[in-house]
């Protein structure tokens, strides 16, 4: 229980039970200077929304929305590790949680709403059990739904995890569970979701879906009690401005005599783009010249601009009446079609693995490199201190679009996508056991006119079946869209960019032949039953196996091989207590290794891996490594080598650091006058370990003479 002073803010704290844990939001005590502020605490995790608007709009044709998800490492007691001890730039998983929240809450926002809106969300504590991603989005809602902010909502999100073949309600952090769902919803629908899992069929993940809507309505319930009892009146918006319904009406049935659905089905992007442009141009001129020539120039580019708007709402109803009443695409598919595929491997000479995939006008080459433990990521986040080796980077350069655009660094959507490709394919990854290489996967955008995130999820499967990771089955992806009107709704296959922009939802689905590994979806409608769910999973999973076909007739299997230029990697288990002999005093072992050309990875469970691109120095330093580690044992038989002759026997090296005697007497039947007789230095003879005494000294036997020889008594001192 917190200390405070009498005179203290008392503040409003509402909780409730959730997957056996209690959640708690409370207001009205701390930074009450902002529109809507909370606090909510799940387990000992805890999270702060901030939600404020400019007084003012500004001047945009997009809603200016900011959603800042910052990690104090406070939370977790630790001291940020960077070069000023201070937290700098968002990682990746603070972009992820960011995304999180953003996503579910801006659809929710009015029509046509201009004022900037600010959304700080603050991880003030962590327990590392119950993760604050998910609690991005109920924090963020409850602060908007408490402040003087216009918005639809609210909302809640929850984890769904499936283990034992049990849905599980926010699993804790380290469990283990072959489903990691987060679902974000209002009270009548689900608007957001992001997952990954191992192979999980369709209809599971359906039932996932429901289960997640059902469990968030008491959060969402928790928050309409609180808007009844303490929420602020929303500010008036203006509407924007626009055409009445009767001129905007003319100026459709104009465009549609003038050839619009003519335009709006040119199939090919760059194509269909610049005709529409020339059209709206066109079109708005001949409605300006027939209205009043004595138009100021003022109230001229008004009247312009708001025909330009109207012409985009009306391009938005006759694509989405084609798709509807015609089942007609822009580029004239079927609404299950998918766009031709061509797929090239092996395409890089120097990379490790390579490929290129191209569906339709989206186009990915996706490159693998093969590295050591030393390159993994150290994840430094509030979660638990991991080291990750598997990387996937995501790539869109203004090319692939064919503009111009100041490189500015990776992007939040660049983070997104990435993260959805690395789920897609971290199910099918091979064990650090089988493979103990650290991966990269980097899929650079070539084109793109639709879901290139589906298509860097292909060719980067491509990409490591070339490499030769032997993964254990292809995944492949793609993006569905959802046009809907009332009671009628088609689902579409591997949408268009077009179709994304004007359509209603973008679905998201990789998988293998057997199941699903990732799923992203979002959701521009108010509702969304679960049989359309059904059918868009049940689509994409036709198309992802006709894809996965086209994927095999050109990489049938991982590569048997590495490829020449991949360094090889070595792996040997040593007792635990030898890791200091292979280190060696001060490291000077290890660094006898590395100027073999050798690195060297040690973990604590005396696991070695050597990794060099000269297989010869990687099998001496394995050599070494064993001569520094290997015991002698009791009735073992070894190929040793003659290493010194003395008056009384031969010593024998049985591996790099470990040498026993033959005595004289044990070197041939009968007697031997002198051991150079028999023997001369680097000779290699089989040598059986007879006896090591309490100071490790090994007595050795050859064999071969065993029972023609006698054992000597006792041994001679040495």
């Amino acid at each position: 229980m917190s200390e405070q002073s009498p005179n203290a803010p008392q503040g409003h704290r509402y909780s409730l039970e959730v997957g056996g844990r209690t959640l708690s939001i409370e207001t009205g005590k701390y930074a009450k200077q902002v529109s809507g502020s909370v606090w909510v605490r799940y387990g000992d995790t805890v999270v702060m929304a901030t939600a404020q608007a400019s007084d003012k709009p500004i001047e945009a044709d997009f809603l200016p929305l900011t959603v800042e998800f910052e990690e104090r490492h406070y939370a977790v007691g630790k001291i940020p590790g960077s070069f000023m001890r201070r937290e700098g730039r968002p990682g990746e998983k603070a972009i992820l949680s960011a995304r999180l929240t953003d996503r579910p809450i801006r659809p929710l926002f009015p029509k046509g709403f201009r004022h900037e809106v600010q959304v700080i969300l603050t991880v003030l504590s962590a327990d590392q059990e119950n993760t604050p991603d998910i609690l991005g989005p109920i924090a963020a809602s409850a602060a908007l739904t408490l402040s003087d902010i216009p918005w639809n909502g609210p909302i809640a999100s929850v984890r769904v995890g499936l283990q034992d073949g049990r849905l599980v309600l926010n699993p804790v952090a380290a469990e283990e569970s072959d489903l990691d769902l987060v679902v974000a919803g209002s009270k009548d629908a689900i608007i957001m979701v992001e997952a990954g899992a191992r192979e999980i069929p369709e209809e599971q993940l359906v039932q996932a879906l429901e289960f997640a809507h059902r469990a968030m309505q008491p959060i969402i319930e928790l928050q309409e009690q609180m808007r009844a009892e303490l929420g602020k009146p929303k500010f008036e918006v203006a509407a924007p401005e626009k055409l009445g319904d009767e001129e905007t009406e003319a100026f459709r049935r104009l465009a549609l005599e003038r050839g619009l659905s003519n335009v709006l089905l040119t199939a090919a992007k760059g194509e269909r783009s610049a005709a529409l442009e020339a059209f709206r141009e066109t079109i708005v001129a001949e409605v300006l010249a027939s209205t009043d020539s004595a138009l100021d120039e003022v109230e001229a580019q008004r009247r312009r601009r708001l025909y330009q708007q109207a012409f985009d709402e009306v391009v938005k109803r006759e694509l989405r009446r084609l798709i509807l009443e015609e089942n007609r695409r822009a580029d004239g598919r079927t609404n299950t079609q998918v766009r031709p595929i061509w797929i090239e491997a092996d395409v890089l000479p120097r990379a490790h693995g390579s490929a290129v995939f191209a569906r339709g006008e989206t186009q990915v080459l996706g490159v693998v490199t093969l590295g050591t433990g030393r390159d993994a990521q150290l994840v430094d986040d509030l979660g638990l201190d991991t080291e990750d080796p598997f990387l996937v980077h995501y790539n869109f350069p203004p090319y692939s679009t064919g503009e111009v655009k100041r490189l500015r660094g990776v992007s939040r959507r660049e983070v997104g996508h990435g993260n959805l490709a690395k789920r897609a394919l971290r199910a099918v990854l091979p064990s650090q056991e089988e493979f103990p290489y650290t991966i990269r996967v980097v899929g650079d955008v070539l084109e793109s006119n639709g879901s290139s995130s589906m298509a860097t999820t292909c060719a980067g499967c491509l990409a490591l079946m070339d490499a030769g990771v032997p993964i254990k089955k292809p995944v492949a992806g793609v993006a569905m869209g959802l046009v809907s009107e009332g009671d009628r709704h088609v689902v579409l296959t591997d949408i268009l960019g077009l179709e994304d922009a004007l359509g209603d939802m973008d679905f998201k689905v990789t998988g293998t032949k057997d199941g699903v590994t990732a799923l992203q979806m979002d959701i521009k409608i108010s509702g969304l039953s679960s049989e359309t769910l059904r059918q868009a999973l049940m689509q994409a999973r036709e198309a992802r196996l006709f894809i996965l076909d086209k994927m095999t007739e050109v990489l049938p299997e991982p590569r048997r091989e590495l490829k020449p230029q991949v360094p090889r990697i070595l792996t040997l288990k040593v007792p635990v207590e030898k890791i200091g002999a292979i280190i060696g005093p001060g490291g000077k072992n290890v660094r006898a290794l590395e100027e073999l050309g050798v690195e060297v990875d040690i973990e604590q469970d005396g696991t070695v891996r050597l990794f060099s691109a000269n297989a010869i120095a990687a099998e001496e330093a394995r050599s070494r490594i064993l001569g520094q580690t290997q015991e002698a044992r009791i009735g073992e038989i070894y190929e040793g080598t003659v290493s010194r002759i003395t008056n009384f026997g031969a010593f024998v090296t049985l591996f790099p650091g470990t040498d026993g005697l033959l005595h004289i007497s044990q070197i041939a039947p009968g007697r031997v006058e002198r051991v150079e007789d028999v023997l001369k230095l680097g000779d290699k003879i089989r040598v059986k370990v007879n006896k090591i005494d309490e100071k490790g000294r090994v007595d050795l036997v050859r064999p071969e003479l065993e029972g023609q020889i006698p054992p000597r008594k006792p041994p001679v001192k040495r």
